[in-house]
């Protein structure tokens, strides 16, 4: 299971959901969806877009979670 940290990064930056929805030109719909975790996909160029505006690598984000600890 992927875990998206997003909100972890957003408050480390301590940038709004709509600061990033700003930069990143994304929809707060869809970065809400990938915030929640309720997201099935991220493109690599949504990621590379949120990587620049939160100043951080993809492996922040992103975490992968062995199902047994879900």
């Amino acid at each position: 299971m992927i875990v998206v940290n997003l909100d972890v990064m957003m408050a480390k930056r301590k940038m709004s959901l709509s600061q990033l929805s700003e930069k990143v030109d994304i929809t707060l719909a869809n970065l809400s969806i990938l915030k929640n975790n309720k997201a099935k996909a991220v493109r690599f160029s949504t990621l590379a877009a949120i990587c620049a505006a939160l100043d951080c690598q993809p492996g922040d984000i992103l975490e992968y979670v062995p199902e047994e600890e879900s």
